[in-house]
């Protein structure tokens, strides 16, 4: 990972869509609401997916442009609908997922230009559910043209094998996970402990990852970067929903690292942004970078 001082530009690939609440629907999507986050950050972003040609996909063709990120690598489909995932909350707030299938997002197309646009990029991010379908083949070919690619993990059951996760864990610079996901996959992967940082290195060695990053919900995140540890606490909030939580959490601590932030401050930063999500509604809360500092001073660690 650079030093850099210099805007980064940053390449996100896979789905975006509207989650259905019971009462509204909201754009989402994780590697869409990583997007919104650096794109609120100040990075240059481009976001690659697909939607269908209907009312849904229009609506969210005006709302990216309206949250100010481009949509010329948003491929429009003929045959497949717009992405949907009905969002159901329990009373603490955190989310389970009905995913559509058979979806626009499914069916992401290679184009030539999106492969220059990810050469040209600082760095590419990509999640998990990608892989349930045809979008798999085209993120093949754009991680071989990749500079430093981020493997965001969201398991969401049934769209995941373990070849196909250790598959692009190797093919990773930086891997991010959730505690549940890595106890899941470090077990999977014949890891006899039950110890984060255990299973965190057993991973890094088993896959050559210098950067892992593991969210621990209101217990903060464990970062361990070239072999070293950075551990925070997180923030105390009372949560209304966890829906795009990790997503902002990710998109700050990349961008603190990708413009040469100490990693301590970056990680303070990425749990603080990911607790300000956690007490908002919804994915993707407008936040600027003033109001980011003044919850920091007036919030505690747990």
């Amino acid at each position: 990972m650079s030093n850099q001082k210099s805007t980064p530009k940053i390449v996100c690939f896979g789905e975006v869509l509207w989650d259905l609440f019971p009462e509204s629907k909201k754009l989402g999507g994780a590697p869409f609401n990583v997007a919104c986050s650096l794109h609120q950050l100040g990075a240059e972003v481009f976001f690659i997916s697909r939607i269908g040609n209907d009312e849904l996909g229009n609506q969210i063709r005006k709302e990216v442009l309206e949250q100010g990120l481009p949509t010329s690598f948003v491929q429009q489909d003929e045959n497949y609908p717009t992405g949907t995932v009905e969002v159901n909350l329990d009373q603490s707030g955190s989310a389970t997922y009905q995913i559509t299938e058979n979806v626009a997002w499914d069916y992401i197309e290679v184009r030539d230009d999106e492969i220059t646009l990810v050469r040209h990029s600082d760095a590419f991010i990509f999640g998990s559910l990608i892989e349930r379908a045809t979008s798999a083949e085209a993120l093949d070919t754009y991680l071989r043209s990749a500079h430093f690619i981020v493997f965001d993990v969201n398991l969401r059951p049934p769209y995941y094998t373990l070849d196909k996760l250790r598959k692009r864990m190797n093919a990773a610079h930086f891997i991010k996970f959730n505690e549940e996901e890595l106890q899941e996959i470090a077990s999977a992967m014949g890891s006899f402990s039950t110890e984060l940082k255990d299973q965190i290195r057993y991973i890094s060695e088993r896959t050559q990852t210098q950067h892992i990053c593991v969210t621990r919900g209101a217990n903060g995140a464990l970062f361990y970067t070239q072999g070293k540890w950075v551990d925070h606490a997180g923030y105390a909030v009372k949560v209304k929903d966890t829906v795009g939580a990790g997503d902002s959490f990710l998109a700050t601590l990349l961008y603190g690292l990708l413009m040469g932030t100490d990693p301590k401050d970056a990680l303070d930063r990425a749990c603080a942004m990911g607790a300000i999500v956690a007490q908002s509604e919804g994915a993707n809360p407008v936040i600027s970078s003033s109001e980011l500092i003044t919850f920091m001073k007036i919030h505690t660690y747990n």
